[in-house]
């Protein structure tokens, strides 16, 4: 009898300990479905590329963490996120959403936003709620803004609200920055992106207060897959791959002035179409973007193929006389020979960093190092090292640089000061000019692109004999 008891006291604590235990494969799903929706803030794709966006980064990280395949169910609006969610499509709705209505689970907070009412510079502001009567605010169908000011409507009975279909948050600030439309409210980290596109546009007056950005589960997610997700969201936030996944993304812009934006836009018309075609034949000879190539060219000349420097750097991509040697360059200020030049060399930095650095930290690391030199940045590196930041990362790449033009520093690594900040804001300002070219420009295909001539282009030496 005593046995019997035994077992059964036995029998129990385990059976008490099981909802303690750390969660298994067989708690898991077999694969992660994720709900999302297209825009700046959440999924997209990019040539050569594939998915990208910070939702869908983070969504993938989250599945990688989990040790499943995730798949994208990409939904029309924000509203049609939440149908298909309560449907039980997907485990959780990863679309920059706050929590909605109180309906659905929602995970811990990874950002915060709100929602701004953005018009053209020229306009009258309106400044505060009332003044919105009579007042027409263009708005995304189905999006949380939509739902916003239909509350504010009640307040604002005059308010002229339009819910458009068909456009992006995007389209709408195009076209009041184009002044075809009076105002529209997008979120807040959609203006910050949009500013730099459209350097005319204000964000007016802030509706609803700051609201938590969070993913929102299916009502049939289990307790473990959520718990897993606070659990990951809590240490990507306290290990710092949030933060780099916000840099990747968003860290980048508001670094320029109007005047700086409004000047880029203006040269993009009136200079730009005289080089694309070179900016096009160096995509096919070094395999990167023409668009990155041609945000790079802007920031070292402003598209200028007769720049000289007091540090003596000259033409297009401002090669110094060493890498114009190297690079077999006997006219710098030939437009197309220091273009196809200058790609060559971005290739070559990106292919001498190690295979550890993963895109686009390489090619923002490679920028750096067209700046400074690759000695430098991989001093950069070892000094990551010892300051236990990534030195695979941009994101704390943008720290360590600067720390090289630092006398105390160079002397422990045995190199000269370095202009490590000026490496920084060459890669800052070359992301936010791609980013706008990426906008307004096309991509190009290997096969679209007219093959080189079959002799030297004008201003390159012949390769040597066996090279």
């Amino acid at each position: 009898m005593k046995k019997i008891i035994l077992f059964l006291a036995l029998t129990l604590l385990a059976a008490c300990g099981e909802g303690e235990r750390a969660p298994t494969a067989s708690d898991l799903p077999a694969e992660l479905q994720v709900l999302t929706r297209e825009g700046p803030t959440t999924y997209g794709s990019e040539a050569g590329v594939g998915a990208v966006g910070f939702e869908h980064d983070l969504a993938e990280l989250f599945a990688e963490d989990l040790g499943i395949p995730v798949r994208f169910i990409v939904a029309a609006d924000e509203d049609d996120v939440l149908r298909r969610l309560r449907q039980n499509e997907a485990q959780f709705a990863a679309a920059w959403l706050t929590g909605g209505d109180g309906s659905l689970r929602s995970s811990r907070s990874y950002t915060r936003t709100s929602s701004l009412l953005v018009m053209h510079e020229a306009a009258l502001p309106i400044g505060e709620i009332g003044r919105l009567q009579g007042r027409t605010v263009d708005v995304r169908a189905g999006s949380q803004q939509a739902a916003l000011l239909r509350g504010v409507r009640e307040q604002v009975p005059q308010l002229n609200l339009r819910e458009d279909a068909t456009a992006s948050s995007m389209d709408l600030l195009e076209a009041v920055a184009n002044r075809r439309r009076d105002a529209a409210l997008v979120d807040r980290a959609v203006y910050r992106i949009a500013v730099n596109f459209y350097p005319e546009l204000v964000g007016d007056l802030e509706i609803g207060g700051e609201q938590p950005i969070a993913w929102l589960f299916a009502p049939r997610t289990s307790d473990k897959l959520i718990e897993r997700a606070n659990a990951f969201l809590e240490r990507v936030a306290g290990d710092g791959t949030l933060a780099r996944l916000m840099d990747r993304y968003f860290g980048h812009i508001e670094r320029l002035d109007q005047v700086d934006l409004a000047i880029f836009r203006e040269r993009t018309r009136s200079l730009l179409p005289k080089y694309r075609k070179f900016f096009h034949e160096a995509q096919a000879l070094s395999g990167i973007d023409w668009r990155l190539l041609a945000a790079l060219a802007y920031q070292e000349s402003q598209w200028d193929p007769l720049a000289t420097s007091p540090r003596g750097v000259r033409g297009m991509m401002m090669l110094t006389n060493e890498t114009a040697d190297h690079l077999q360059v006997d006219n710098r200020l030939d437009a197309r020979a220091s273009i196809l030049a200058g790609a060559r060399y971005v290739a070559e930095l990106r292919d001498e960093l190690p295979q550890s650095v993963k895109e686009p930290d390489r090619v923002w690391l490679a920028l750096a190092a067209y700046n400074i030199g690759m000695g430098h940045v991989r001093n950069a590196r070892r000094l990551a090292g010892q300051l236990r930041s990534n030195p695979d990362s941009w994101y704390d790449m943008k720290s360590v640089l600067p720390q090289l033009s630092r006398p105390s520093v160079a002397e422990k690594l045995r190199t000269k000061p370095a202009r490590g900040g000026e490496a920084v804001l060459l890669v800052e300002n070359v992301r936010i000019f791609a980013d706008i070219l990426m906008r307004h420009e096309p991509a190009v295909n290997a096969g679209d692109i007219a093959p080189l001539g079959r002799g030297k282009p004008p201003g390159l030496r012949a390769p040597p004999a066996g090279g």
